[in-house]
């Protein structure tokens, strides 16, 4: 298969930041009476979009749904805006990647968390586009996000490849067509991952030569 376009999910696949993303949220909900687990977070919402994750948790009907992910975002930004969550092997394959064919990001995440990030690691000029939870109406797994960001790319779903970690990341990704989806182990159990075309322990440039040379 010939790669027209790469796009990457980001929390938990570009950027190593599933930890972070968990322990706030268990203090969240904690603070806001309703406590979870750290496997009750991987089994249940793992993979969803803010919006979806507190609803889900603290229900549809609770008051403020968007103060809580204020208080998310501007907890993840304190703890990952320096960029240390993308590593050096990952930056050193989307540099390599972005050299060949365009690159996106698609993510249940807000755009002012995954930018800071991105920039701080020095990958501003890498992505066309970034498509994040404010850019769209329904989050993973849904479609939405990732035919916006191959639309935004102009690239055809079954030219792309998209890397993912979660059931509802792959299933996103499905859903919209694309040719190929690689899902990184780490954030579910590999079971969970089935779906995808092939599992794989990280983004490094042995896997961008692999896939586009």
């Amino acid at each position: 298969m010939s790669v027209a376009a790469l796009v990457f999910d980001f929390n938990g696949t570009l950027s190593d930041d599933e930890p972070v993303l968990c322990e706030i949220f268990i203090h969240l909900f904690a603070e806001h009476g309703r406590p979870m687990s750290a496997q009750e977070y991987f089994d249940q919402l793992a993979g969803l979009s803010d919006p979806e994750i507190v609803t889900t948790w603290l229900g549809g009907d609770h008051p403020d749904v968007r103060a809580v992910i204020d208080q998310r975002e501007r907890r993840y930004r304190e703890a990952s805006s320096d960029g240390s969550t993308i590593h050096e092997h990952t930056r050193e394959a989307v540099r390599f990647a972005a050299e060949r064919v365009p690159l996106a990001i698609c993510s249940g995440a807000a755009q002012n968390e995954i930018r800071p990030v991105v920039e701080a690691a020095g990958l501003t000029e890498c992505f066309r586009a970034i498509v994040a939870s404010d850019d769209v109406t329904h989050g993973k797994p849904d479609p939405e996000g990732y035919l916006k960001a191959l639309e935004m790319l102009g690239v055809d779903p079954a030219g792309a490849v998209v890397f993912e970690d979660t059931e509802a990341g792959v299933a996103s990704a499905r859903a919209a067509g694309v040719g190929r989806v690689l899902a990184m182990r780490g954030t579910l159990e590999p079971h969970r991952l089935a779906a995808a075309d092939e599992l794989v322990d990280r983004i490094d440039i042995d896997l961008m030569r692999r896939l586009l040379l």
